[in-house]
């Protein structure tokens, strides 16, 4: 049995040497129909686009993307094909919501924003949203949760707060982030969801955090709301077209990152674990993983102010001074991203 994988899928190696006959590693981007034709299972990132083209005549019986997010799977004709896919939520959830804080605290820092009685509206509460107020909710600030599609399901939103309109966001929030995925079908589709009414419905002059899909946020409407003063500043982990990323809202954005908000190790390690165990179910095996996170070897004196040991943690001024540096080097930075613990 053969088995194809993104290699830049961590710590995932010597457990698929244990499972299958033959493993193929190989750049995501560059998984191609001949790599796949003989193959059983496929294991992906994002920038695998896992559809007809790629599949259609292929032996692939089960797809895993090691993401949370599943957009880049053209899931109908999986579906239809007969082909089983599965994603790993929540994965990396926690790893999202230091992003997001961290974010936060330069942005106390650096522009005076005052995070103390603040309110953040925040669009999807699926497993990262959820984890998102949960890290927001311990210090301190208001919430607003906007998630029509689990409301009309019944479901409760979490810590006992209660639903919030979009509409109410708009008026009231001083920084809105969005965990949304893409989508462009049903009830409530993401694509362009922040757009030029989006914008123009704006009171406070929020900032605007993005780190779910890059078609989330329409980046042109975006750049004309910063223009007009009614969004006082913006931080971008996803982008419209990556790799290839609009150049002015890189120079505008206060934080601008490649993709890497839930990079955490830790995160890492939760998808690389999660995608195992979805092999295992489809080969009918029972293994158990231990995924090994490797330690944080620099000695430092941790600060005793809880601001500054959790920018000492994770900086995102780092990743995005390097993104604004060199961005045609986006993809480079995402392959090699450095050892960052939660």
């Amino acid at each position: 049995m053969k088995i194809v994988v993104d290699d830049k899928i961590p710590y995932i190696q010597p457990a698929l040497h244990e499972l299958a006959d033959e493993v193929v590693l190989k750049a995501g981007s560059e998984i191609g129909p001949a790599d796949v034709r003989d193959a059983t299972i496929l294991l992906v990132r994002t920038r695998t686009r896992c559809n007809r083209q790629l599949l259609e005549g292929s032996s692939v019986r089960l797809v895993v993307t090691a993401t949370i997010g599943y957009d880049h799977l053209d899931t109908a004709w999986l579906d239809a094909a007969g082909i089983e896919w599965s994603n790993c939520p929540g994965c990396n959830a926690t790893s999202v919501a230091q992003y997001v804080r961290n974010s936060l605290l330069v942005l106390q820092r650096e522009r005076g924003l005052q995070l103390h009685g603040a309110t953040v509206g925040i669009v999807g509460v699926g497993h990262v949203g959820t984890a998102v107020a949960q890290t927001l909710s311990a210090i301190g600030r208001r919430l607003l949760l906007n998630d029509p599609l689990r409301e009309a399901d019944g479901m409760a939103a979490p810590d006992g707060l209660a639903w919030s309109t979009l509409s109410c966001l708009q008026a009231e929030a001083d920084i809105i982030t969005f965990h949304t995925p893409l989508t462009t079908a049903g009830s409530h589709p993401t694509l362009h969801m922040a757009d030029a009414a989006f914008f123009g419905a704006l009171q406070r002059k929020p900032v605007i955090i993005n780190a779910a899909r890059g078609g989330v946020v329409d980046e042109a409407a975006l750049l004309q709301a910063m223009d007009e003063g009614r969004v006082s500043d913006a931080v971008i982990d996803t982008w419209e077209g990556e790799p290839t990323i609009n150049s002015q809202l890189l120079r505008r954005a206060i934080i601008a990152t490649p993709h890497i908000a839930g990079y955490s190790a830790d995160g890492k390690a939760n998808a690389t674990r999660m995608t195992l165990e979805r092999v295992c179910r489809f080969l009918g095996k029972s293994m158990v993983f231990t995924v090994e996170v490797p330690a944080l070897t620099a000695a430092r004196p941790w600060s005793s102010d809880p601001v500054e040991r959790a920018l000492q943690l994770y900086d995102p001024r780092t990743d995005s001074e390097n993104l604004k540096k060199e961005p045609e080097k986006f993809e480079w930075w995402r392959g090699h991203y450095p050892l960052r613990r939660e």
